[in-house]
């Protein structure tokens, strides 16, 4: 018995089916090429020099806000893995320890051994800026040689006030003249000045007074030489500079009039754009708009202000801000750290 020929549907049915196979082939491939290109232009090794931890002890001794209460090592890794955070340089925030005499000392002590121990165990993801209070001389001097020949801490934290005097009171000279000695990397972060608590009662002093107290320390610091008399220090402003972008006009004004006048060599922009400064919940296209208005790029950083914010919201602020090119953006989560400060890369 003869086998009757395919019918004309039959064979179009399964060309068709081929056809079909093959544009789905097709598109799996510019799918797949397409995620490949995707992740390629994610940010990845992110270096975030703002980032803050908890130890126990300060926790035990009821310092530390909810937020920090609620800290943990394990969520701080995930949340850098989902933004590609390759590593958080870690500090104490406000209001560090405020317990007086040797109950404190002590306490900083714990609080710098426990982030070297953080570090430790996590070499490739943590650094650490040890823990300092520019209050107490004595003690400052010897957290800093304990941390940072010790410890191998990466730099030094400190605070933009401490009993409402700025950075470049004169009392915080020797703690200065020593960090200029090593050439060290100092990270400030703001807090609140007794002067200036509880203003406005119904507003948490975080949304107001940090940033103008990163003013005060910036100015106090310049306008007192102290940029002048310790040039080795590598300076790391938190949230892009506080309120100084928006107050340029009048610090400029003053390098042309009044007693200010002349005060810093090559005036007030010039002078600021030697230190460094993190987008800590100021990566909006408001803040870092005028911080680059400012302040070169080459000098600007990556920061979260962790736990408080996450990389994500930041990483997400950044790309889609059009402030910066892809030159300037990788510069800014890596590239300026490479260049200006690699011992805070290990």
């Amino acid at each position: 018995m003869m086998t009757a020929p395919s019918s004309r549907s039959d064979t179009c049915s399964l060309a068709t089916r081929r056809e079909l196979l093959v544009g789905l082939a097709g598109a799996v491939t510019l799918l797949a090429a397409d995620s490949v290109g995707a992740q390629s232009d994610a940010p990845h090794d992110i270096i975030d020099v703002h980032a803050h931890f908890m130890p126990p002890s300060m926790q035990a001794a009821g310092s530390a806000s909810p937020v920090m209460r609620a800290w943990s090592v394990q969520r701080h890794l995930e949340a850098m893995q989902a933004a590609g955070v390759g590593r958080s340089i870690l500090s104490i925030t406000t209001p560090g320890v405020v317990q007086p005499g040797d109950t404190g000392r002590a306490l900083i002590r714990e609080c710098n051994e426990f982030g070297a121990r953080l570090v430790s165990d996590h070499p490739h993801a943590f650094g650490q800026f040890v823990y300092v209070r520019l209050d107490d001389t004595d003690n400052a001097l010897s957290e800093i040689a304990h941390g940072l020949d010790t410890l191998k801490a990466h730099g030094v934290g400190l605070f933009t006030s401490y009993d409402n005097k700025w950075l470049g009171d004169p009392q915080f000279d020797p703690v200065f003249d020593e960090l200029n000695r090593r050439h060290a990397i100092v990270y400030v972060h703001p807090t609140t000045s007794p002067c200036c608590r509880n203003l406005i009662p119904d507003l948490a002093d975080t949304m107001v007074e940090l940033g103008t107290d990163t003013t005060r320390a910036i100015a106090s610091y310049l306008y007192r030489g102290r940029a002048q008399r310790y040039p080795n220090i590598r300076l790391i402003w938190s949230h892009s500079g506080g309120t100084m972008p928006y107050l340029i006009e009048r610090f400029e004004f003053a390098d042309r009039n009044g007693p200010l006048k002349n005060t810093l060599p090559g005036g007030f922009r010039a002078s600021a754009g030697r230190f460094f400064y993190d987008v800590a919940q100021a990566s909006n296209t408001v803040a870092t708009r005028a911080l680059r208005a400012v302040i070169p790029p080459t000098h600007i950083l990556f920061g979260t202000d962790y736990p408080f914010r996450t990389p994500a919201e930041h990483v997400a602020q950044l790309q889609a801000g059009g402030v910066f090119n892809r030159t300037e953006l990788a510069d800014l989560y890596r590239g300026n750290i490479m260049r200006d400060m690699p011992g805070l890369l290990g």
